[in-house]
């Protein structure tokens, strides 16, 4: 019994190392912290958690490779002809996915593509988000008549189909038939949801304490969307642009198949394969199904990560093991 009691009384005395942080007691040689994750760690552990965002990322990641270093592989130029290799199948005479009617090799065409597509995707995203985001914002945060004015002219917009738009700029400007033309067209009228978006966003946050609180320490006003507002509202900006990706792969894609987007002898994307390729379909699938692979590897795989995104900013789909 005495056994039992001082064996329960040295249990309780002891001091049980605590994570990495806080200090525990003991004296300076027993402290222990606990390193406290930020609100960016844990959505970066999530997103690194979930298994379809990672999925996506790696072959994200692998179609990248795949345009922007498989050239220095495969060094073979796109515009380079080869009047012995017309229509030549897949595997024939080292051409691994075939060739064009003309003799240009649909490999380096595909890796060209991909980078084309990615430059398209690039400056979607570099004009419409800053666009998107300061009409938001403005709208958002002031309200009243500068909303109804901001939130009226993004209405005006959205009344014409986006698509209807750019095939009506596209028509106009031959300048615009380049892959560096359609990608400055789609960002220049494709930023309407993302304000959308960061309006609702501001208006709820806003109303929040730690606002208040700003404005009554003197915060002014840029200070306030810049420091406090946007980083809160990060979360459904990045999955806006993720997600934007897509759509501007997507929107090319459409522009070129309907005789609108990326024109010219050498010049290329996944949608100027996939709509020379539809044409011989039939006599030559390779021309038209190796392209639409790409292009729905490539969009899949942006909406995955998308995904995984938007689960790693949502606190209620956060299953994360210690």
């Amino acid at each position: 019994m005495a056994t039992t009691q001082a064996a329960t009384e040295a249990a309780a005395s002891a001091v049980i190392p605590a994570e990495a942080g806080t200090p525990t007691a003991g004296g300076p040689d027993r402290e222990f912290t606990i390193k406290a994750r930020s609100q960016r760690q844990l959505i970066v552990r999530h997103f690194l958690h979930n298994k379809v965002g990672m999925t996506g990322l790696v072959v994200f990641v692998i179609m990248l490779l795949f345009g922007f270093v498989g050239p220095l592989i495969h060094t073979r130029p796109y515009a380079e002809q080869n009047n012995n290799a017309h229509s030549v199948p897949p595997g024939v005479k080292g051409y691994l996915l075939g060739s064009d009617e003309i003799g240009r090799d649909l490999l380096s065409g595909l890796m060209q593509g991909v980078q084309r597509s990615m430059l398209i995707v690039v400056l979607f995203i570099g004009i419409g988000l800053p666009l998107g985001l300061l009409i938001g914002a403005l709208a958002g945060y002031f309200g009243q008549w500068i909303d109804n004015v901001l939130m009226r002219i993004v209405d005006l917009i959205l009344t014409v189909p986006l698509l209807v738009v750019l095939i009506v700029v596209a028509s106009n400007f031959s300048n615009a038939r380049t892959p560096l033309g359609v990608g400055i067209i789609i960002g220049l009228f494709g930023w309407m949801d993302l304000a959308r978006i960061v309006r609702s966003q501001f208006l709820s946050l806003r109303e929040k304490e730690y606002v208040e609180a700003a404005h009554a320490l003197g915060a002014s006003n840029k200070r306030i969307i810049f420091k406090h507002l946007i980083p809160n509202a990060l979360g459904s900006i990045i999955v806006w642009a993720t997600l934007a990706a897509a759509t501007a792969i997507i929107l090319e894609a459409s522009l070129t198949y309907l005789g609108f987007g990326v024109n010219g002898a050498n010049q290329t994307s996944l949608g100027r394969l996939v709509s020379d390729g539809a044409q011989a379909a039939s006599t030559r699938p390779w021309l038209f199904y190796f392209p639409g692979i790409a292009l729905l590897i490539i969009v899949l795989s942006i909406n995955l990560i998308g995904d995984g995104i938007r689960d790693a900013f949502d606190p209620s789909n956060r299953r994360v093991r210690a």
